[in-house]
């Protein structure tokens, strides 16, 4: 079967008509941000980037390995082919790009490139899922959201609607009963109406304050002047003009011979706006869920604060370890082996984060390691002390005199 029949098997025409109930209708649905613009918000803020980055090293980066039910007969085979299959398809570098995509905004999408027999995985871009289509489960005046029928392209990628069987959606946090997941990076795009009155969303007001700080500098740093010409003619009028409209950023002293005077426009030292920058700027960090980058940005952590920050990084990212772990356990280990003739409840491969430690060995291995003659009675004894064993040296023999004394 060429490579394009293959590909084309992953598209399906949906049918007005779901699975849950003969007369039950699908329904899309679309992201309320789109993820192409959550981000660029990632892509172009150095707090929202660090933010993302520091979560998705400490929920990922530490790599992982994989473990097998020593009970199954087959064990050792099985191991070895998701093994195999995770180092063809470079899983570890995988999960490492999707989980800052997941992290910022909520979700990811990936494409089995060969349905019947997974061979590769795809990561999709961003912005290629359109919208999500479901069904209802209907029954008399109940309609809930029931399953994902299909995942619809959009129109730059061909506007088809993929199997949910050939794509793995990657999604956290997901509210109601969307069909999207939420990312940390959403509220701070979100806009907020009460009361008929609406606050505009975070990461306009931080960009809006960024976007005017130069301007304050450029003109405080050469401040507007009033000039007072007194009896100047309109000529010597026109000349100071000209020269105040085409002065240089950091300003410039203006002489005249006769009386008058020049009043630089100075900023009030009474307007504080510290506390207002303070207040978005905290917003900020609170919505990028992590302190982390207050550490190197901020002044006067302590080592107490640094790692009360560290512990509660750690609770964030728990859940989204979890999550992954039975994601890639349930779609991808057990579709290999399943394809591979294995019973993957049997064999139980398990992904676990971290590297593998080494086997420790019991008591029972130090003694039989001693009476096979493996390791010296020094070094049995040296050994015996790490497991909690009580040694005393022996006490040297005492010297007798010719008087038995």
């Amino acid at each position: 079967m060429s490579f394009l029949k293959r590909l084309a098997e992953a598209f399906t025409k949906r049918t007005r008509s779901g699975y849950a109930y003969p007369n039950s209708q699908t329904v899309f649905e679309t992201p309320e941000i789109p993820l192409s613009d959550i981000m660029k918000l990632y892509e172009r803020d150095a707090c929202c980037k660090a933010s993302v980055d520091l979560l998705s090293a400490a929920t990922v980066g530490m790599g992982f390995y994989t473990t097998v039910s020593e009970e199954y007969e087959k064990a050792k085979e099985a191991k070895q082919v998701v093994d195999s299959f995770n180092e063809d398809v470079n899983l570890d570098a995988l999960l490492n790009d999707m989980a800052r995509i997941l992290i910022a905004c909520g979700n990811d999408f990936w494409l089995k490139i060969t349905p019947e027999k997974v061979q590769e995985l795809k990561r999709l871009p961003i912005d290629a899922i359109d919208k999500i289509e479901y069904s209802f489960l209907s029954k008399e005046k109940l309609k809930l959201p029931y399953k994902t029928e299909g995942y619809k392209l959009a129109n730059k990628y061909g506007g088809q609607t993929l199997k949910p069987q050939v794509a793995i959606h990657w999604k956290i946090n997901c509210t109601s009963a969307s069909g999207f997941g939420t990312g940390i990076l959403q509220v701070l795009l979100h806009t907020l109406v009460f009361n008929s009155n609406q606050r505009p969303s975070y990461a306009w007001m931080k960009a809006k304050i960024e976007r005017i700080m130069p301007k304050i500098f450029e003109k405080y740093a050469g401040p507007d002047v009033l000039a007072l010409l007194e009896k100047a003619n309109d000529e010597t009028i026109q000349k100071f003009e000209g020269v105040i409209k085409n002065r240089p950023e950091e300003g410039a002293w203006l002489f005249y011979s006769g009386k008058g005077d020049i009043k630089p426009v100075m900023l009030d030292p009474r307007a504080r706006f510290e506390y207002y920058i303070d207040h978005i700027i905290n917003q900020f960090y609170l919505g990028c869920e992590t302190p982390l980058p207050r550490l190197f940005s901020t002044p006067g952590f302590t080592e107490a604060s640094a790692k009360a920050a560290l512990d509660l990084q750690d609770m964030l990212i728990k859940p989204t370890q979890r999550y992954i772990k039975r994601q890639v356990e349930r779609d991808i280990f057990d579709v290999v082996l399943a394809q591979a003739g294995f019973n993957p409840a049997e064999a139980q491969v398990r992904l676990n984060w971290g590297m593998e430690e080494a086997p420790v060995p019991e008591v029972a291995d130090l003694l039989k390691a001693a009476e096979l003659g493996f390791i010296r009675i020094e070094e049995f004894r040296k050994n015996a002390v790490k497991f909690g064993w009580e040694l005393w040296e022996a006490e040297p023999a005492k010297e007798v005199n010719k008087d038995g004394i």
